[in-house]
């Protein structure tokens, strides 16, 4: 077993819904929490972020690990404002996602930020990041053309625009019910 300041990695033998026993490769997490914060014009909040393990530059949401006691709304609200310098008068839920269940044992709650104002940033050392506002339709566009490949950022995008076009009935705590028109 590794143990690490963020993760820990182990085999844990288990049993399958099949009944069979099995030994499986687990990175646990403590969970995180992204802001899809939007301005009243219609713009996003993203961070282009230096990720090495990535590779390089990505477009995400404010986002990061829940700290201990700390629930997701909180933890959604502090990286707003650590990252992007933000705190929002609104929060909505947009659900959790898994980001890799087969190996990782992550759950990352996603928030709809509105009523925006603007606070001192405040992120960390080995953060390397810069605040971009972009516009929902510009943004979704990149969503569908690759420019943006975080999996919470994609998905807090694509469950905020559906909130935004269809208002909270539309959503559960999972995926987006998408409603033929």
């Amino acid at each position: 077993m590794f143990q690490g300041k963020i993760i820990d990695v182990g085999i844990e033998r288990v049993r399958l819904p099949n009944g069979r026993r099995v030994d499986l490769e687990v990175i646990r997490h403590p969970g995180g929490a992204a802001a899809v914060a939007i301005d009243d014009r219609r713009r996003v909040c993203l961070l282009r972020q230096y990720r090495y393990v990535a590779g390089g530059w990505l477009w995400e949401l404010p986002a990061g690990k829940l700290d201990p006691g700390e629930g997701p709304a909180a933890t959604a609200e502090r990286e707003l404002a650590e990252e992007a310098g933000l705190v929002a008068a609104t929060w909505e839920s947009l659900g959790h996602l898994h980001s890799s269940p087969g190996v990782f044992a992550e759950v990352i709650h996603l928030f709809l930020a509105r009523g925006l104002s603007e606070v001192d940033l405040g992120h960390g050392a080995d953060e390397v990041i810069e605040v971009h506002w972009v516009a929902l339709d510009q943004v979704l566009e990149w969503c569908f053309n690759g420019t943006i490949t975080d999996a919470k950022t994609l998905v807090g995008l694509y469950r905020a625009a559906a909130f935004l076009r269809h208002g909270s009935e539309q959503l559960m705590d999972g995926p987006v019910a998408v409603v033929a028109e």
